[in-house]
């Protein structure tokens, strides 16, 4: 398990208050693997979700740190959404 992805998922607990986003969300980030989302927080694991966002390292960090706004970054193409794009909005506006 990486390192990277246990330290943005403690860092995804922290934006995320407790029972904010209900749904289910995963981060697949290229080269490292995935960071799911759901009403009990953020976690290492790859497991079947509502909708996906795929992203490259640096995008990924860029969102987390708040230097790119998720919306921004897939109308130019860094993010890829596959599934409920509701979802990819509620967990944009949670994260917010």
């Amino acid at each position: 398990m990486s390192v990277t992805l246990e330290q943005a998922a403690e860092a995804l607990n922290g934006k995320l208050d407790a029972g904010e986003f209900t749904a289910s969300a995963k981060f697949q980030i290229e080269g490292l693997g995935a960071i799911m989302l759901d009403g009990s927080g953020a976690r290492v694991a790859d497991e079947e979700a509502d909708v996906t966002m795929s992203a490259d390292a640096d995008t990924f960090q860029s969102i987390l740190e708040g230097e790119l706004n998720p919306t921004a970054a897939f109308m130019s193409g860094k993010l890829t959404i596959d599934g409920d794009m509701g979802t990819a909005m509620q967990l944009a506006s949670a994260l917010a």
